[in-house]
């Protein structure tokens, strides 16, 4: 009874569905957030005399602001703008990572020949390789929805046409890869959301493979306000490579990370290097919260759905089995004479 009760692993694709299905229902939930984020990372700081010499570049002084200058400007669709690109980066982004970080991490245990959980460093490391193999992938989605994200309404364009016009107007088809650095660097983030993750649930909830569903969205929520607060700079300079360069660079793109934070440091000061940062973790809690909330149920689901099929499989074996041992018995007094 034992044996039965063990609750199996999931292989490689199943834990990836499962996070990438998450992912695309938090993300869809409070999207709002994410447009208002990345233009307020994106703005640079004006003197008071120029806050209104060009109306068409729009200023945003807070979330609430944002949020009813970009309703009035583009309507409720505005809130909304670039998110097909974007739930496509996501589910793509979080299937490529689960899948990897199970793939590493069942490698890691198998090489270590241990059944106990990795430390934090090991963690780190394992969400971190797994993060930049993801990132070479999915990249350019995240390119084109940043760019989707950060330019007005009439000129914004469709996925396939955006992709082409970073392509046509930067450096080729490498325009698709900019920032890739910051984004390899940044894997950090998700290595110490997940690390974390993992951490507190060991020391919270000792020995429970299955979390309640509010238990799932504290320690999602917990772990990525970690996470969020240790590479906001980081997250600043990235969206400022990704988005069209400031009106002061005269339409010349940053080059590296490193570039855009010295840049905004002299615009804004360090504290500019955090701009953005209220609904830049009031987004990561409320997304990763949904995300973990929701792995958690859908992985519960896929580990019932496996058990069911392989009691439908033992028991279809067992009847030709049985079959088998029939025909067998008939047929022995037959070779008997």
């Amino acid at each position: 009874m034992a044996g039965q009760s063990k609750v199996q692993p999931l292989p490689p694709w199943g834990n990836a569905v499962a996070g990438a299905t998450g992912a695309v229902i938090a993300n869809a939930l409070v999207y709002p957030l994410d447009i208002v984020k990345t233009r307020l990372q994106v703005q640079v700081k004006r003197a008071p005399s120029t806050a209104d010499a060009n109306p068409a570049d729009e200023h945003y002084t807070s979330t609430l602001d944002a949020i009813s200058k970009i309703v009035k400007s583009d309507g409720l669709s505005g809130l909304y703008a670039g998110m097909p690109g974007s739930l496509i980066g996501v589910a793509s982004t979080n299937f490529a990572y689960f899948y990897w970080y199970t793939v590493v991490r069942t490698l890691y245990l198998s090489y270590r020949k241990v059944s106990t959980p990795p430390g934090t460093a090991a963690e780190l490391g394992l969400g971190a390789v797994a993060g930049a193999i993801a990132q070479l992938f999915t990249i350019p989605v995240a390119v084109v929805t940043t760019r989707q994200q950060t330019v007005s309404k009439h000129e914004r364009k469709g996925l396939i046409a955006t992709g082409r016009e970073v392509v046509d107007s930067e450096d080729g088809w490498s325009g698709l890869w900019r920032g890739l650095k910051a984004s390899l660097v940044l894997v950090v983030n998700p290595a110490i959301t997940y690390g974390a993750y993992q951490r507190l649930r060991e020391v919270l909830f000792p020995g429970k493979t299955t979390l309640r569903p509010l238990e799932a969205f504290v320690l999602g929520s917990m772990s990525k306000a970690l996470a969020t607060i240790a590479t906001q700079p980081l997250i600043v300079a990235k969206v400022g490579l990704q988005s069209k360069p400031p009106p002061a660079r005269n339409g010349k793109p940053f080059k590296t990370f490193v570039e855009v934070m010295k840049y905004i440091i002299e615009y804004e000061g360090l504290l500019g290097l955090f701009k953005g940062i209220g609904p830049q973790i009031m987004k990561g809690l409320l997304v990763q919260g949904f995300l973990m909330m929701t792995k958690e149920r859908i992985e519960l689901l896929f580990i019932l759905l496996f058990r069911y099929f392989r009691q439908v499989r033992a028991e279809k074996l067992r009847k030709l089995a049985d079959i088998a041992a029939e025909k067998a018995k008939n047929a022995g007094p037959i070779l008997t004479k």
